[in-house]
């Protein structure tokens, strides 16, 4: 076990200790972002000491500050992270202080079969990131340990993280752009990349337009898909999947998407990617595949959530349906790959970032995403 998992009745308290930081904390679960003060120990081992200058708002650590899903409290959230290296601990080789680096929340190893493998997503031994029990803990708040979600808790100006959630990566990139690539660019790129594995003249299907579905649209694009088909129920995402690359667009709310993209595509996508997450866009991705084709499965769902495909039909048609997380990735061969790809035109990771904040402003800030002209609000420090 270690200290990031502590139950609340066990925690010891520490000595406070520099050096200090701002972070947003939780204190409870269900409550809101409350502008403190955390102390930060000294990095040992592969740890790294980021300055942290952009950390974007992803839903996903609003439903788990939400959610009594164990997590200790008070903790940090943010998982989209970029910054500047300020320190490295003793064992740390991969980065040197002022790299610019952006933080993942794919804990690996590194050293497994799996890890060397390339699929840092499936690694055997994730929690080789975090300190070990007999290790004093990370982050406290006054001598209190403090939690970091998913090894990282971007929402402060400093993090201390293990070296392998870390990815250097061109000191041109802006920040806010960067920190993106942590999780949503880098799940939607990696689904259409690694996954689904898209070639030139596929037709495509994504289901969802936001952060991670322009993304796979940009990606497919990028790989010479012929028909890419956006669905989405607002118009002004739709509006952005043309600009992403989207050569047909299906408003769920006005008409049958399942009837629209098979239209669209001639019969059925080659690849569907279902990056909403519940089980009414799973079930018509499904219906959306062609014969020989996929449906990926790229949102977060309901751990209750289900399907019920006819086995007969997916032998016959030679259809598959495969779960995605978080693209399949290894994030230090794909994220300087997308940032490349950024680099080139063939990604507007401008046109993601529609809105930046304060430390003390996260909760407007998640308000604001309910704002359908609204992609991606970023924390900039």
């Amino acid at each position: 076990m270690n200290h990031d998992s502590l139950p609340f009745g066990s925690r010891t308290r520490y000595a406070a200790r520099m050096p200090t930081a701002r972070a947003a904390l939780i204190h409870e679960v269900g409550g809101g972002f409350v502008p403190g003060e955390i102390e930060l120990d000294d990095p040992i081992g592969r740890e790294v000491l980021v300055d942290v200058r952009a950390a974007g708002l992803c839903h996903t650590d609003l439903t788990m500050a939400h959610a009594d899903v164990g997590i200790p409290m008070p903790a940090v959230f943010g998982h989209e992270a970029a910054g500047v290296v300020a320190a490295v601990g003793p064992e740390a080789t991969g980065v040197a202080v002022g790299d610019h680096v952006v933080g993942c929340l794919v804990q690996h190893c590194g050293t497994c079969d799996r890890c060397r493998a390339g699929r840092a997503t499936l690694c055997r031994d994730p929690g080789a990131t975090l300190r070990g029990p007999d290790d004093p803990p990370r982050l406290t708040c006054g001598g209190e340990p403090v939690h970091q979600m998913v090894g990282i808790g971007g929402f402060a100006e400093r993090v201390l993280v293990d070296e392998r959630q870390l990815v250097v990566v061109s000191r041109e990139l802006p920040f806010a752009q960067a920190a993106l690539l942590g999780c949503g660019v880098l799940t939607g790129v990696g689904a259409v990349r690694n996954a689904a594995r898209v070639r030139p003249g596929d037709a495509v299907a994504v289901i969802g337009a936001g952060t991670v579905g322009l993304s796979a649209i940009a990606a497919a694009a990028a790989a010479g898909a012929q028909r890419i088909v956006a669905v989405d129920l607002a118009l002004e995402k739709l509006d952005a999947a043309r600009e992403f690359g989207a050569t047909h667009v299906v408003d769920s709310s006005a008409t049958d998407p399942v009837a629209a993209v098979r239209a669209a595509t001639g019969g059925g996508a080659d690849a569907v990617l279902d990056v909403v997450g519940i089980e009414q866009t799973a079930q018509q991705g499904l219906a959306m595949t062609a014969p020989g084709g996929g449906l990926y499965l790229v949102g977060v769902m309901d751990p209750t959530a289900r399907i019920s495909p006819k086995l007969f039909g997916l032998i016959q048609a030679q259809r598959r349906i495969e779960g995605v997380y978080m693209g399949g990735a290894d994030p230090r061969r794909d994220i300087p790959e997308i940032a490349r790809m950024a680099r080139s035109g063939a990604l507007d990771l401008g046109a993601l970032v529609s809105a930046e904040v304060g430390l003390d402003q996260i909760d407007e800030g998640y308000r604001m995403l309910h704002d359908p002209n609204v992609v991606r609000v970023v924390v900039a420090f």
